[in-house]
């Protein structure tokens, strides 16, 4: 799966604290007295409300790219080889929006590319079309997995219904 801020290679590095021993002052931080302040009041949070080791640190973007995973995942599941090479990816905004928006066309919330010599095919969704067609996020799974059998659908020619058995039936 493809996504602009997802990198397989990523990782954390937290802060050396031995870095700032050779400091000195009242304050051995080394910051101004207008960065250590937490607000104008001095009230503000201390910290980060969640640490990233705890589920809820997950961003909108990252359980959406969730969503299309296990949508896809489900398909795979479904129909094996057939969508073997098919890569699934996430955009947030489609191409030349200003334009669809100035013809007043309403924006696709997902698109199909056909394969190439040198890649498979792959199913974009747009990532902020998609969550404006929706009011929760139950809503947001089912139109996500819509989304994603439509446009898989597309690819292989077949009708969705016939694709997956629960498409549109769970509203």
């Amino acid at each position: 799966m493809q996504s602009s801020n997802h990198d397989s290679a990523f990782s954390v590095r937290l802060a050396d604290p031995d870095a700032r021993s050779g400091e000195t002052g009242p304050d051995s931080s080394g910051r101004s007295f207008a960065a250590r302040r937490r607000n104008r009041h001095g009230r503000g949070l201390r910290g980060e409300l969640v640490l990233p080791t705890h589920p809820g640190y997950r961003t909108r973007s990252d359980r959406f790219d969730d969503m299309v995973l296990d949508s896809a995942q489900r398909l795979h599941d479904i129909w094996g080889k057939t969508l073997d090479g098919v890569r699934f990816a996430v955009d947030e905004i489609p191409p030349e929006l200003e334009q669809l928006v100035a013809n007043a066309a309403p924006p696709p919330m997902g698109s199909y590319t056909p394969a190439t010599d040198e890649e498979g095919p792959v199913i974009t969704l747009y990532r902020r079309v998609v969550e404006q067609g929706c009011g929760s996020r139950e809503e947001l799974q089912d139109l996500v997995h819509d989304v994603v059998v439509e446009h898989t659908a597309e690819m292989l020619g077949v009708a969705p219904e016939t694709l997956d058995p629960v498409y549109r039936r769970r509203y």
